[in-house]
């Protein structure tokens, strides 16, 4: 009886130092103008290569508004937390295509 004691105990020792060395996973929340929001534990952005990216340059927003179809790229404007590429595709029709200047995000695309 005496054995199996110490084995229980011993069991939940080691249990308790390995769920004291994991990982903490909280979530949190905001209150702000918006109202509450619930933060999931990261940020958008972040990965694990490295810090959270800053805005775009123009020509990666240049280069994500080709994948959506511009060939030939007019101007890239910054309008507060948006980016706006014009432009025209392969038949010459003028397209502009609305970026997040964060994450690169399209937004839309107007032809």
């Amino acid at each position: 009886m005496q054995f199996r004691s110490n084995i229980l105990a011993g069991g939940l020792l080691a249990l308790s130092l390995g769920l004291a060395a994991a990982p903490a996973f909280a979530q949190g929340i905001s209150i702000g103008p918006g109202g509450v929001q619930v933060d999931p534990g990261y940020r958008r952005g972040y990965d694990d290569r490295g810090p959270p990216r800053s805005e775009l340059t123009r020509g990666e927003a240049a280069r994500i508004a080709r994948r959506e179809g511009l060939v030939d790229v007019d101007g890239v404007d910054r309008r507060g937390p948006r980016l706006i590429v014009r432009g025209s595709d392969r038949r010459g029709d003028d397209i502009t295509v609305v970026l997040d200047s964060r994450s690169g995000d399209v937004l839309d695309v107007r032809r």
